[in-house]
């Protein structure tokens, strides 16, 4: 009788075991599942200050994105280890970060990150400081015209000349590109890698039908090129955005050194470029 009761007593402790590592078990497999829900939670436990908007964990393979207003970061799926920084799309040559922030708010200017710093919460960034350099209205035209030619595409006939600082993953870039294209203006494109495209802007200048090249950039397309070519003059054109505080794109640059940051409709540009030149 006292082995049959022990026996039923071993018998019970292990299938409580059984029972609580199977509970652990689920309890680690939701933990790590990923799910929006999970995530939102841990996070509501690990960063109380930080007012959460949206959360994504199907958008890039592996993490969640998070976005905390106008913030965004990125988390694993068990909520443990925070990620600040940038996903770059290695095949696509594309910056995930910087296209999502500009998707969140189409008047920021995409610099080191965005108007803020990508990050959980204002209180938790150590560089909340760090500024970049007040962006032009008006430049010397001397020192645009002095850029070199193999940084640039040549579009469009006018008596007027805009030259436009874009990158070819900016949506807002396209859209002027199009709206520029109906219009009787000459347009020098320079490209600037501001959403991590230089190779992009590369197999642009070095095609040999550039203006075939841009239109197929845009659109996402492949680019036939010449092969390898001097590709200093994008150097150029990046080292003038820098200091003349090009951090986003578009930028429309008038012939007599005018500026203007951001997307213009056609009305605008039209009075624009009807202005009295200096």
């Amino acid at each position: 009788m006292d082995m049959k009761w022990t026996t039923w007593k071993v018998a019970g402790a292990a299938l409580a075991l059984t029972g609580s590592v199977a509970a652990v078990a689920a309890v680690a497999h939701a933990s790590s599942s990923g799910s929006a829900e999970s995530v939102k939670a841990a996070l509501a436990d690990r960063l109380p200050k930080t007012e959460i908007s949206a959360i994504d964990c199907d958008k890039i393979e592996g993490v969640c994105e998070v976005q905390a207003r106008q913030n965004l970061f990125y988390i694993d799926h068990s909520a443990r280890y925070l990620i600040i920084g940038r996903v770059y799309d290695m095949e696509t040559k594309q910056d995930l970060t910087a296209a999502r922030l500009l998707e969140m708010n189409p008047d920021m200017l995409i610099g080191g990150g965005s108007a803020e710093e990508a990050g959980p919460a204002p209180e938790q960034r150590a560089d909340a400081s760090r500024k970049g350099p007040a962006p032009d209205v008006r430049i010397d035209p001397a020192a645009l015209a002095a850029l070199p030619a193999n940084g640039a595409i040549s579009m469009g006939q006018g008596g007027r000349t805009l030259t436009v600082f874009s990158d070819f993953r900016c949506g807002y870039c396209k859209r002027l590109h199009e709206t520029l294209e109906t219009l009787n203006v000459k347009v020098i494109e320079r490209p600037i890698s501001v959403l991590g495209t230089r190779p992009i802007s590369e197999a642009v200048i070095c095609a040999a039908d550039k203006r075939r090249a841009v239109i197929a950039a845009y659109d996402g397309g492949s680019i036939s090129t010449a092969g390898t070519c001097d590709t200093s003059g994008l150097d150029a054109n990046e080292a003038f955005a820098r200091k003349h505080g090009f951090t986003g794109t578009p930028v429309i640059v008038r012939e007599d050194g005018a500026v203007v940051h951001g997307y213009r409709p056609r009305e605008f540009l039209e009075s624009w470029l009807k202005e009295k030149v200096l």
